[in-house]
Parts: C-alpha cells; structure tokens; sequence
C-alpha cells in the first residue's frame, strides 16, 4: 500500500481568498504561537511550515542599515523634486534591491518602515530630513507615490509592505518621548490628519507606525485615532507597528500606565499589532501579554485581531505562494537603470533660490570649489552604505578638468599642545583594514561598536596636524591626515579610526571649553560620554581623573585657505551645511537657523575674495542666510550617491534646475513660534499661515528659462472645479516647470490659509513649447473642520484659485462663487460645548479626558487659560450652567467678553487628574451669543452644558 498524500490545507490553497486561508491558518495556530506572533522578530511555526518573519526594514531613500545599497536624495530631497512620476520609480527601485537584498541576506525584511508623512511644520526639528513637505497635499502626494513604488502595480501581491512614520503630530526630538503635542481639532483634521489620510486612501500603504509622543496627554501608541480615523479609511487590513522602545515607554518614561501588562493590553486594544521592543528577545513582550491574558485585560480574540492584520501582510508579500508570487525572482540591484535613477533625482532635487546671471558657468571657467561639504558625500541614520560616491569637488573636476578647479576644504589645520609642551599624535596604523561603519550591515547600528584594532592617540614632540571644524555650538570635529575622524571606542582610548561621524551616539564630537579658574587653555570634552580627555604614558583616553590642559596651535585658519584659492578663480562655489549626524537629527533638534559661525567666516571670506561667490548649501533643513550680496544660491538636499554629479551639472547648465521648495524658509529665528506650539493656526505656521515675509517662500525655485502662463478656465461641477490653463517656455533651453496651483475662501468666516495648494504638476518643456495643464480639485478640498458641527463643512462664498510657480509667484487668478453649506450656531442647550471644540484659545493646553479616548482643556503651567466658542445659540434663554472638570481650580464664563456671568470652583485635593465631577451655577443667556472661558490653576475642563 501506499500512504495518501495529506489533503492541502486551506491556507496553503491559492484559489481561495486570503480572508479565508488566514481564518484557517489562525484556527491551526496554539494561543502561544499566536502571542509570540505579536513581537516583530516572529518565530518560526515549524509544525505547519511557516518561516520566521519580522516587521521593520528602514528603506526611506534606499535599503538602511543592511549595508552596500543604491543611496537616493534624502526624503526632503525628493519633496524638492514635486515630482510624483520619479519618487514612484525611485520606490519601485528600493523595493527591488529590497527584495534583491533578501535573497542573499534573510536579515532584511520585506515589511518596509517607510515613508516618513509627518509635515516639516517647524524647522528646527532635528528629523527634518525624513519628511516631504510642510504641506499635507504635496506631501500624501509624494509619499502616495513613494508607497505605490513600493507596493509594486500587481493587483493582488506585493513587492514590499510600505508603513507610514509616525502617526500623529511629531515634530520634536526634545523629550521626544514625554512631550504631549496639543493638537486643536481643526489642526487635527486639516493639518495633521489630512497627509496620512491621502496616502492611506490610494490604497499602497500596509501599516503604520505611532510615534514616541503624547497627543493631547495621551501616547500615540494608545491613540483611539487609530481605529476612530486610521481603520476607517480603507477596507484592507492595517498593520500598527510600535516605534522601537515605545510600548516600555508607557510605563518606564511617560509613567501612563502602572503595569506593563496594562500598558501592552491597553496599546493592543487601540490597535497596535506588532511590537518592537527589547531588539530581537521577544520574551518579555511575551510575558506582559500572556499576564494580560492572565488578568482578564485581553481575550484571545483581541490577539486574533492583531495577528490577523500580520498575516495578511505575510500573505500579500507572497509568502504562502511563493510559486505565483511575481516578484520572487526579482534582484536588480545596483543597476545601471538604479544608477541613473539616482542622478536623476539628485539633478531634480537641485533648487535655485537666486540667480543674478553668474549661472550657468560658462565653459573654460576657472572655479574655486570651497567649504566643508564640498568634498563629501554624506549619508544619514537612515541610509544604506555607499557603493559610488560623487562629491561636489569630483563632479566639478570631472564637468570642468581638474585644471580649471581649484579647492580649499575650510578647515582649521591646528596641532593640539599639552600643558607638558608635547602635542597630540596619530600613530601610523600598520596591516589594519580600510573598514567603512555598517559596511556589513545590521538589524540595529545603534549596537556598533568603535574601532579597538587601531593604535591609540598619543603624544611626540611634533605632533600631527588635525583638521578641526565647528559644526556650530562648538560642537567640534578633528580629522587626520589620512581621512580618518578621531573617535572614543567602548575603552575610551582616543584613536583616528572613524571614516565618517556616525552612530546611535556620535563618537566623533568634541567641545573645546575654557579651562577654569583662569581660562588658561582648554578642556577638551568628549560629548558622546561627557568626559574630558586625559594624557598619559599609555596614550589618550576620556577619563574624569587628570584632564588634559590643551593650546590650540592654528598652523593654518580656515579662512587664509578659502582666500587664497578664491582671489585666483573666476567664480567661487562655496558648498555649506550640515553634518546629518551633528546639530539636527534623531534625537536632537536644531537650536537656530543661522548657518554655523564658521561657515559663516568662510562665506564672508570667499565674497570679500571674489564677488562672483556662488553659495550652494546642501543640508538636510532650511537656514537663515542673508543672500543680497551673493550673486547665485542654490540648496539641495544631501543627493545620495550622485550628489556631486548632479549639481556639476547643474552650475554647468547641463540640467535646467527646477527643484521647489518643500516647506517656507524663514528670515529669522523670530518668525518661528516655539517647537512645541502645535497650533498651526494659531501660531500662523507654515505657508499656509504665515503672514510675515520669508527669505524664500514655498514653492520658490528658479529655472535657467523663463515661463508664461495664461488661459486660465474654471468649471464648476458637482463635487469638483474643473481647472485648466496654460504653460510655455518663453525661454531659450529646455526645462521644467512646476506649476502650482492655490485656493483661498475670501471671506472666511474662521481663520482659514492665506492660500493652500490644491494641485501641482512638473512639466518638461522645450524652448517655445506649451502645453495644456487640467486639474479636477474635489470641493472637499476646499472644507474646513466645522468645531460648531464635528465635521468637515464647504462654507458657502468666494474662492480664489491662483496658479503660479510658488505660493508668492502667483501668475494667474480668478475667483468662484460656490454654494456651500451656511454655518449654524452651536445648539449649546442640546449639546452643550467639548472643551476642546473651541474658535480661538491662549494659554491652554489640551489634554486627555480619560486614557482611553476624548480630550479636555486646562490652563497651561503658570497662565491663565483663555476660549473662545463663537455662535452659541441659547434659543429662548438658558438660566443655569454646568462644567464637568476634575482637579483643582476655578471656570469663569462671560458672554462677548462682557462681564463675568459665573464663576464654578472645583476644590477636592487629592482627586486624580480623571476623578471629574460637575459642578453648576446660574447663569443667564439668551439668543446667538459668544461664550468666553478663563481656566485658573491645575484643572481639566472636558465639557460645559447650559439649561433653561
């Protein structure tokens, strides 16, 4: 006889839909094997032959951390580009290397970390880097086409599974992790809402990824907006995956929860599936679910649902079909098409903030290429290794001859002089590797250790010159001759061994602090441990014991460098900007928009050398320069790996540059409001509300041709304007133009934009070319969040639409007159007020009703809390009012600003901050009145009812 094959189970059957095979495949799994499924290192199911999986590759401009990769323009670099068509192929192309990765290292995963949709609302964020845009329209639009790349176009299989970063409201490193973003319910719905909405709707998003920080007093990662809005906006299964660390937080840092078994079933039950946390020990997250269990805060169907949304992930990436997956043989990597895709982005990136006509240079010029970045390539926390590598000066040899370029890095060359009269010196470093960090690839950089292998920093009697920069506040680097920056291994001992700052923890950084009491020489601080460096017989080292008294000898000053190159040149290049692993990144924000002081000489230097001194910054954020006596300024993002070739060919006019501006660049720290403010209607933040005059506005970006726009038509229809017009090259080379195009209500009857981009398209166009642009903008576009209502609403009036080439540029305008919804008074004797549903607010901060879900109002520590709820219809009169509030302190309520009507204590010490009670008063109102609040002492406000 011959034993039957086993029937196929269901899961395993193709032909039936993956609902139905995940439902059989959860059936077959035990209750433990379903709970180690919620940790993102997921083991292995031998029994029933399902493979290990985890959740968690970072790919947001190329594959991250898993070593040699293809390196495109940093996110904000590709928002630069407003172009949807290249940010899809440049997805497409990750997810191919991903998946080319794959095949030859298990460690990376196909469950991508990537887009980044949080909006670049304020500049100074360290994280700056990883968004598109400070618009939530250009940037669902880029990320939509980042995820769609990503997902690849079968309809039924995915070539990776895109999570968006960081739902919701996180723009501060500063206590990231602590910190509550008070989200009002308009900026919510039309500000920070709006972008991950888009995105989520077209329909190539997997998941997404809470961030660290509280909203309105309650963490992300228990966010009842992930199944309030997040669930509801697509019928494909969403898989929340917790930011590293962040389910620990609730309880070690944000002391929201007592337990860790109530913190995991409370984030679980809001919708978090898949929880990273401890690295790759999946043990104690085990644990606090199974106790969960135990305490009867979970059920087994609560651990169904999450594990569902996994699977069904698992399942669209082809895992269980591997014979029909399409995209199971993929594996270009590094391709020509992938090479020329990068230059390609990094050529569209290129943005020209002024021109007087010293661009493009003309052939035969002899060019000084000057500054800290003009010989480096820079990579940031999340960029894969380099496998090419252009740098500004390289590009300019090789676009212009080496003959015709001349350079001068800008740095101080100094010796560092002991208080013994020795200077400090690298030792040569015989038969040891030429090692690149993360060259091999790791699930976690931040674990990489320093270098051990090399010869410690000691002392001679000649020293070794060192290249010191300032990348500001002091923070300084020291570089050897050989290429090599001085880092601090796990020994402390001080060696020449890192090819570039990096880590999780900078190594690289120092700070030169006066020695005390008479400010003879320098302390030499280790900022990646705090210590100071310390001299012995052994070497160098960081110790608290016998700092070192250090004289810094210049043998030669940036600035002599910079001069004597420049004064031989026709025209000088000088390449500025940042660091990205120094003074703004993850972990830490930016202090100011001033470029670096010694960035700052170097660029006077330059001017005062040569007037024909070009200033190109590459940077991952916006700075505050002052540009009117340079000639040309252009910005770009760092390009990846074919940064330098890119803006050579640009200065050279080989491209016709046309990146725009994704976000506002301020004049001034003034024109910011703090990094915690996140009323963007309030504060007048962004383009949308800002109503000072930028040094660069959004959008801005010139072109070495020239544009007419014209013909503008509007249509109205049902639920959309029908918009078209016009736009021909008036110049004399080929070029693109990003047109722009912006809507304003006139008269608003709330705050509203000062105009608001709707739709965008970048156009290629040779000289005397034109072409027809239409635009179908849904009248959604147009709604604001109604507070009176709870709802989005179209107020009826005037519309202005404005076409242009940046929000400031407008060429063309008109105005529409649309029906629209009228406004209804708040019916306060029906419903009452929320707290938070207010018109206008000073001095509070919202917070959380209850940790599970609804917000309050409270005073802001150390002011008076002041709102505003505008059209309150008391009807036939109301004569008594109530507010449901817990804590300590007092509610005063007038009418228009009149005044005070009552004023309710609440005074019951020792009540939790969730512990409200109501308290009531008489008070007399009748007819459409506005209701003014003042809020005194430690007292939340959840909602105000009134009585007749």
């Amino acid at each position: 006889m011959t034993a039957q094959t086993p029937p196929t189970p269901p899961f395993r059957d193709p032909a039936l839909p993956f609902a139905k095979r995940i439902d059989d495949l959860l059936s077959r799994l035990t209750l433990d094997e379903k709970v180690s499924f919620l940790h993102q290192f997921t083991p292995a199911v031998e029994r029933l032959g399902i493979a290990a999986f985890r959740t968690g590759q970072e790919a947001l401009h190329g594959v991250a951390w898993m070593g040699p990769a293809t390196v495109f323009p940093q996110a904000v670099g590709l928002g630069a580009t407003w172009n949807t068509d290249l940010v899809r192929r440049v997805g497409e192309a990750v997810a191919k290397e991903t998946r080319a990765m794959r095949a030859r290292d298990d460690r990376v995963g196909l469950n991508v970390w990537a887009p980044t949709v949080n909006l670049l609302r304020h500049p100074l964020w360290g994280r700056n880097e990883e968004g598109y845009s400070e618009d939530p329209k250009l940037t669902s639009a880029i990320a939509t086409a980042y995820t769609r790349g990503l997902r690849g176009d079968h309809p039924t299989y995915w070539l990776t599974a895109p999570v968006l970063k960081h739902w919701l409201a996180h723009n501060n490193e500063t206590d990231r992790a602590t910190t509550s973003s008070s989200v009002r319910p308009r900026v919510l719905h039309e500000y920070d809402l709006r972008a991950f909405r888009e995105t989520v709707e077209a329909g190539a998003t997997a998941g997404v990824m809470p961030a660290y920080n509280l909203v309105n007093g309650r963490p992300n990662h228990v966010s009842p907006h992930l199944r309030e809005h997040l669930r509801t906006w697509t019928d494909e299964e969403l898989l929340v995956c917790s930011d590293a660390g962040a389910p620990t937080n609730l309880v070690d840092s944000e002391h929201y929860f007592d337990t860790h078994e109530e913190a995991t079933a409370a984030a679980l039950l809001a919708g978090v599936d898949s929880f990273t946390d401890h690295g790759t020990d999946s043990s104690q997250i085990v644990r606090r679910v199974q106790g969960a269990l135990e305490q009867g805060l979970l059920t087994e169907s609560d651990i169904d649902a999450a594990v569902r949304r996994q699977l069904s992930v698992r399942f669209r990436l082809g895992e269980f079909d591997p014979q029909d997956d399409p995209y199971a043989d993929v594996r270009d990597f590094d391709t020509p098409q992938h090479r020329a895709l990068a230059q390609e982005a990094a050529e569209q990136a290129v943005v020209l903030l002024k021109n007087d006509g010293v661009l493009p240079l003309a052939p035969g010029t002899r060019i000084a290429v000057v500054g800290l970045l003009a010989d480096e390539c820079k990579l940031d926390w999340y960029s894969g290794t380099l496998i090419h590598r252009s740098t500004p000066l390289e590009g300019l040899y090789e676009r212009f001859g080496a003959e015709r370029v001349q350079f001068a890095e800008g740095v101080d060359r100094v010796l560092l002089k002991t208080s013994a009269g020795r200077f400090l010196h690298v030792p040569e470093a015989e038969g040891v590797s030429d090692e690149v960090r993360g060259a091999e690839g790791a699930l976690d950089p931040a674990l990489l250790a320093g270098r051990t292998d090399l010869p410690a920093l000691t002392t001679d009697a000649a020293g070794t010159e060192l290249a010191l920069v300032d990348w500001g506040e002091g923070v300084l680097t020291l570089r050897a001759p050989d290429g090599r920056y001085i880092s601090v291994a796990e020994d402390g001992r001080l060696r020449a061994s890192a090819d570039q700052p990096g880590g999780w923890v900078v190594q690289e950084t120092f700070r030169l602090e006066p020695r005390e009491p008479h400010g003879m020489g320098h302390l030499l601080r280790h900022l990646g441990t705090g210590r100071p460096v310390s001299v012995a017989a052994d070497g160098a080292r960081v110790a608290d014991e016998n700092p070192e008294t250090f004289e810094v000898v210049v043998v030669e000053s940036a600035e002599d460098a910079v001069t004597r190159v420049a004064a031989a040149a026709d025209v000088v290049v000088v390449v500025a900007g940042n660091d990205p692993h120094i003074n703004g990144r993850e972990t830490e924000d930016r202090t100011t928009l001033r470029l670096p002081a010694q960035q700052e000489r170097l660029l006077r230097a330059a001017r005062a050398a040569n007037p024909d001194t070009v200033l190109a910054l590459t940077s991952a954020y916006p700075y505050a320069v002052d540009t009117a006596a340079l000639p040309a300024v252009l910005w770009t993002a760092h390009g990846g790996q074919a940064a330098g070739t890119a803006l050579a060919r640009v200065l050279a006019g080989d491209v016709s540059p046309a990146g725009r501006l994704p976000q506002t660049w301020y004049a001034d720290d003034a024109d910011l409001p703090g990094l915690l403010d996140y009323d963007v209607i309030g504060a007048r933040q962004t383009y949308l509300y800002f109503e000072g005059t930028p040094l660069f506005p959004f959008g801005h970006g010139l072109s070495y041709a020239s544009f007419a726009y014209g013909d503008l038509a509007v249509r109205v229809a049902a639920d959309a304007l029908h918009v078209s017009f016009t736009v021909t090259n008036s110049g004399e080379v080929t070029a693109d133009e990003v047109a722009q195009l912006y809507t304003r209500a006139v008269d608003a009857s709330v705050p509203r934009p000062r105009r608001e981009l709707v739709a965008h398209r970048r156009v290629t166009l040779a000289p005397g070319e034109r072409t027809d642009l239409s635009f179908e903008v849904p009248l959604s576009a147009l709604e604001f969040w109604d507070v009176a209502q709870g709802r989005p609403r179209l107020e009826p009036g005037d519309y202005e639409l404005m076409a242009g080439a940046s929000s400031e540029d407008v060429r063309l305008r008109t105005t529409v007159r649309l029906d629209g919804e009228p406004a209804a008074p708040r019916a306060v004797l029906e419903r009452g007020l929320d707290a938070a549903d207010f018109d206008e607010q000073s001095g509070v901060d919202i917070v959380d009703r209850s940790k599970a879900r609804g917000d309050a109002v409270t005073a802001a520590p150390g002011r008076t809390g002041e709102l505003v709820y505008r059209s309150c219809d008391f009807g036939a009169g109301a004569s008594a009012v109530t507010v449901s509030v817990a804590g300590q302190g007092t509610v005063e309520i007038s009418l228009d600003g009149g005044p005070s009507g009552a004023v309710l204590t609440a005074d019951a010490p020792g009540s939790g901050p969730y512990d409200y009670t109501t308290l009531g008063a008489a008070m007399t109102a009748e007819g459409v009145r506005d209701v003014h609040l003042r809020l005194r002492g430690a007292l939340r406000l959840a909602h105000v009812g009134f009585s007749g």
